[in-house]
């Protein structure tokens, strides 16, 4: 028997996924991504713990293609980034292509992890865990006191323990 979720979902698909497709393409000019956004949008709804109370569902479904939307610039920022560190990398020191899709997953994974933590938190701890600075230099760096890094690393490691 279905959830009521489920049904709201397949009736939200059926009445308006076309909409949501054509919302998605003007915003991304890729017919194909567009589709995709827009499956990743009904998928994300599915995993919802409940069925929302819907007055306007449009509405609803742009909000939560916004977030999709969002997240899939930013795994494209991340994985501009990642292949422009990857092109500074001696060839005979470069991860091999296995290698490289797990980095990435790992940093895809981290990113979502630290994403809900405030900017200077997150910047924090990623001057201590990817570039490797110490405490005392991430101060200086960005401005703040020696009391104040450590406690912003102790809240992303907290976030970092809880996930596991």
């Amino acid at each position: 028997m279905p959830s009521a979720l489920s049904s709201t979902v397949e009736g939200l698909y059926h009445a308006h996924h076309a909409w949501l497709t054509s919302w998605l393409r003007r915003r991304l000019g890729c017919p194909q991504s567009a589709a995709d956004l827009a499956q990743d949008t009904y998928v994300r709804m599915l995993q919802a713990r409940e069925a929302p109370q819907l007055v306007e569902p449009r509405a609803f479904l742009a909000t939560v293609a916004k977030r999709v939307l969002c997240n899939h610039f930013r795994r494209q920022e991340l994985e501009r980034a990642y292949l422009e560190a990857l092109a500074q990398v001696p060839e005979n020191v470069a991860p091999s292509e296995e290698q490289k899709a797990i980095i990435f997953e790992t940093l895809l994974a981290l990113d979502r992890l630290l994403d809900d933590l405030p900017p200077l938190i997150k910047r924090t701890f990623l001057l201590a865990q990817v570039d490797g600075l110490g405490q005392a230099e991430i101060a200086r760096e960005l401005g703040i006191s020696l009391a104040t890094v450590k406690r912003y690393l102790n809240k992303a490691a907290l976030r970092c323990y809880f996930a596991l």
